[in-house]
């Protein structure tokens, strides 16, 4: 899938070197609760046991965000179905110097609409550390709307839901 800065399309394991910062930069994970690795084989397994566990699963999974004028990988979007939420989450991460250019909404708005039309997803749903102010921002500019408080148990805060409208 293309936009018309963005060249989407599902991870492979080739990935794992520029998919290594993007899991483990601290300015990056801060508000994810993740726990960083710390080598390249780590970062393999964890595409192995993610993105690429999805794609298989569910038929869909977070996609690798390729910058067309540079044709580097400069983070992920899409969806993600939440086992112990019963629930379809569009999520996305960036590099630091890719922040502020609209890659978040543009890459993630295309990949929302493929979830619904492709796979049939009719609720999508958005969480957001409170105090990461433009991820929510972010889930607006996709029509998502707050919701709720959503606890998520080892997290040690309530991160904030947002979801799109109820299907009529």
């Amino acid at each position: 899938m293309e936009t018309e800065r963005l060249i989407l399309r599902p991870f492979t394991l080739d990935d794992a070197e520029a998919w290594l910062p993007l899991i483990t930069l601290p300015e990056i994970i801060r508000y994810t609760g993740d726990t960083p690795v710390s080598t390249v084989d780590e970062a393999r397994e964890i595409l192995r046991t993610r993105p690429l566990r999805d794609y298989a699963v569910h038929g869909y999974g977070r996609m690798a965000v390729v910058e067309k004028s540079s044709a580097r990988l400069v983070g992920f979007s899409g969806l993600k179905y939440l086992e112990d939420l019963d629930e379809v989450d569009v999520g996305y991460r960036f590099l630091p110097d890719c922040w502020g250019k609209g890659y978040a909404t543009e890459s993630a708005r295309v990949l929302m609409v493929q979830g619904v039309r492709e796979h049939g997803v009719k609720r999508i749903v958005g969480m957001v550390h409170p105090e990461n102010a433009a991820s929510g921002r972010v889930l607006e500019k996709l029509g998502l709307v707050y919701e709720r408080p959503l606890e998520l148990a080892g997290h040690g805060v309530a991160y904030r839901l947002y979801a799109t409208a109820a299907a009529e």
